[in-house]
């Protein structure tokens, strides 16, 4: 799942602080509505810390050929936006990596960036080990659910045009392209890619709008 590799630093001009986000503040679907092949996976959402951060860029460098750095995720913090990572119990036998204090497995995380009536995406990684299982769109629920929350009517991202999967995911979930930024992603050979701006209407959405 790719990140959507957003400038932190451009982006934080103006944006509002907000509460920081205990693990209640996050929406736990049953277990009916996980990922079928984790349904019997105990996980929860805790927020990311700066004790978090060195097994999170493990896991964002080991997904993406221009990943977030340490200070992307440092500068998201000080800045108070909401970072939460995905945990989930190791079940029998199954490889903990990276390894944590706590023995629980690193699902993925994502990080946003609350504004006026809406909530960018800036960054939503599922660890490689455990993609296609379900992840990236458990969290976009609870992150769709958390944003209505707080009164947001919209959700936006931005995602690099040659990332098919992601968009297919995010087009499958409701997101409408709404427009293109040039040149906005890092590529190889000192090239840069654009990327597609997408929006989700959280009204439609929460009125019965599509999600499928």
């Amino acid at each position: 799942m790719a990140n959507t590799n957003r400038s932190v630093e451009a982006s934080s001009v103006s944006a509002p602080k907000v509460p920081v986000w205990s693990a209640g503040d996050w929406p736990l679907a049953d277990a009916s509505a996980r990922p079928a092949p984790a349904a019997e996976r105990r996980i929860a959402f805790e927020p990311v810390t700066a004790t978090d951060l060195d097994a999170v860029c493990e896991v964002e460098k080991s997904a993406y050929t221009h990943p977030w750095t340490h200070k992307h995720f440092a500068d998201s913090l000080a800045s108070g936006y909401p970072a939460v990572m995905l945990l989930g119990e190791a079940l029998p036998g199954e490889a903990v990596h990276p390894r944590r204090a706590d023995g629980r497995v690193l699902l993925g995380y994502l990080v946003a960036m609350p504004g006026v009536d809406e909530v960018h995406l800036l960054n939503i990684t599922v660890a490689p080990a455990h993609q296609r299982q379900g992840w990236a769109r458990f969290m976009l629920d609870a992150l769709a659910l958390w944003s209505r929350s707080q009164g947001a009517q919209w959700l936006w991202l931005e995602v690099r045009a040659s990332n098919a999967p992601a968009r297919a995911l995010y087009e499958g979930y409701g997101f409408q392209q709404v427009g293109m930024r040039r040149g906005y992603y890092p590529a190889s050979h000192f090239q840069r890619e654009d990327a597609v701006v997408m929006s989700l209407n959280l009204v439609a959405l929460a009125n019965g709008g599509s999600a499928a």
